[in-house]
């Protein structure tokens, strides 16, 4: 059985010896990247440089909030606004694995940039195993690309350190709450961000209206969960999907997007089954959605498909 003391015990330092100079970590506020960061703390101090990549495909208020939270752990921190750029990188582009793979070299090339002039030899990623286990390589197939694996470039010049790289998501979350972090049971957030949340082009206008839904379906499941209508999901989101349908704004035909909510229970993030929702929580979501965009969204469908045969996030 997994004990999440022991690991920060041999842990540390296993980094102490095997960092040597400075390092910079990509820091998105989640629970994988949280938990690196403060074990790299613990184990070189003023030698991390945590660094934020604002993408664009934040959730509302999240680069805030991380800005803060480097605050509250006392870490050197870089904060990079790059949303224009990646907007244009991601110009006409469809794919999903071309989007995973544009967003990981991106990143890769900012923290590039930080670590020439931070004079940085390392790279600390928060990388876990379904992250490399989904991407592919040997015998393994590839489900998709995780952006801080298959989104590698092969001429990096960083040396990786990815301390996490062997636990599944329950284990970083015992870490976590060994080491008092706030966010030990914050739900997971893709790396990509919202632009894998949008299927088909990620434009700024798109990357708004799946935002926008993303925040009220967070919003109004954590109340309900909070007021004991239903068990809090582990991860719960909104998919701006590529098809408009014919709907009524007033006494007018519109013409709209449309959204789809995904709720899903999961351990290790290898499996996941579909939460259920109360029909009248689904209600609320769907009016809020539709009343907040009218005239952009018009119609609300619910995702009851498992893992497998689907994966968490839609793409």
């Amino acid at each position: 059985m997994f004990n999440a003391e022991k690991f920060i015990e041999k842990t540390i330092p296993n980094l102490q010896k095997d960092i040597q100079r400075k390092a910079l970590i990509a820091f998105s506020g989640g629970v994988d990247s949280t938990v690196c960061a403060a074990l790299v703390n613990k184990a070189i101090g003023d030698r991390l440089i945590a660094v934020h990549v604002n993408t664009g495909y934040m959730r509302k208020n999240e680069p805030e909030q991380v800005k803060q939270m480097m605050e509250d752990l006392s870490l050197n921190y870089r904060f990079v606004d790059a949303s224009k750029e990646y907007y244009a990188a991601l110009k006409g582009v469809e794919d999903p694995e071309k989007k995973r793979k544009i967003i990981g070299e991106k990143f890769i090339r900012i923290f590039e940039k930080v670590a020439r002039e931070e004079k940085v030899d390392y790279l600390v990623q928060g990388t876990i195993a379904p992250d490399w286990i989904e991407s592919g390589g040997g015998l393994r197939d590839t489900i998709k690309s995780h952006h801080n694996v298959g989104g590698l470039p092969k001429d990096m010049k960083l040396k990786l350190a990815e301390p996490l790289r062997d636990l599944y998501k329950d284990e970083v979350r015992k870490v976590a709450r060994v080491l008092h972090l706030k966010v030990s049971e914050r739900q997971p957030f893709p790396g990509p961000g919202l632009a894998i949340r949008i299927i088909g082009e990620p434009t700024p206008e798109r990357t708004e209206l799946v935002r926008e839904a993303c925040d009220i379906v967070e919003k109004e499941i954590e109340r309900a969960s909070e007021q004991g209508l239903m068990e809090r999901p582990w991860q719960y989101f909104a998919v701006l999907i590529p098809i408009k349908t014919v709907g009524v704004h007033g006494d007018k035909r519109a013409y709209g997007n449309t959204i789809a909510i995904r709720a899903v229970q999961s351990v290790d993030a290898m499996t996941c089954h579909y939460s259920t929702i109360p029909h009248e929580v689904l209600d609320t979501i769907s009016t809020k959605i539709t009343n907040t965009m009218k005239e952009k969204v018009n119609r609300i469908v619910y995702d009851v498909t498992n893992k497998p045969p689907g994966t968490v996030e839609w793409e």
